[in-house]
């Protein structure tokens, strides 16, 4: 019933439409049409004026607490939040650690068995390349470079030098040469290792001064925080379980 008495009020406004819009062109009685066409001149430039306006797009500042926001220039454009050295060198940083993780789940296909072993590995591999990727990005769009500077240092003489957490060239060594069960044990203990070192650099960033304001480090930080840590007690319980 509510939809017949719909169509039924449409019916009579399309109806009365034409005579509605035949009286509104009509000028009022005694006006000249002089004048009449001034006012639909001046009528036509408002409607265009408030078109123009309801095209161009409204830029607005929210104000401190207690304080109105404020209307800027439609030319107003965004800018990357300020960011510290210890933001550059903690993205530097740890680019380089989650390539060793990588690398490290990438032993498990041809080391292992253990199928919870390798469901955890292809998890760690997926979500750190991911991070890698956007670690990147995030260094390249603010103009950074994405190896970290090494001052006074002849690289071809010295290696990179780890990050909190990373294994030793002679443990990567004992994790390749590794099989089954002996496998399993090394790299559940590496990766722990690997994933507290991680968790140091977060803090240490957190604790700088200055540092981990910016919207995007700050939230990828605290997700790799809660996730390595969520990692962490699954990998503890693997390596109880293979003792």
């Amino acid at each position: 019933m509510p939809g017949f008495a719909l169509k039924v009020m449409l019916l009579r406004f399309r109806r009365m439409r034409k005579p509605l819009l035949a009286l509104a062109a009509m000028p009022p009685r005694g006006m000249p049409l002089g004048a009449c066409a001034a006012m639909g001149l001046l009528c036509s430039v408002a409607c265009a004026q408030q078109a123009d306006s309801a095209k161009t797009p409204t830029v607005v500042q929210p104000g401190a607490p207690g304080k109105p926001s404020k209307r800027l220039p439609a030319s107003t454009r965004g800018t990357l939040p300020q960011r510290s050295p210890a933001d550059v060198e903690f993205m530097q940083g740890m680019i380089m650690h989650h390539a060793q993780a990588v690398e490290m789940t990438a032993m498990i296909p041809s080391h292992t068995e253990n199928k919870e072993l390798r469901s955890l590995g292809a998890r760690i591999s997926s979500s750190q390349s991911d991070e890698i990727m956007f670690m990147k990005r995030w260094l390249t769009v603010r103009g950074e470079p994405i190896a970290m500077a090494m001052p006074n240092m002849d690289m071809q003489q010295h290696a990179m030098p780890l990050m909190p957490g990373m294994l030793t060239a002679e443990q990567m060594e004992a994790l390749r040469k590794a099989k089954g069960a002996e496998f399993d044990r090394l790299f559940l203990a590496g990766m722990i290792q690997h994933h507290n070192g991680a968790l140091t650099m977060v803090k240490e960033l957190f604790d700088t001064a200055g540092a981990g304001q910016d919207g995007e480090l700050f939230d990828f930080a605290t997700d790799a925080d809660n996730t390595q840590r969520a990692e962490i007690k699954i990998m503890q319980n693997m390596l109880e379980k293979n003792r």
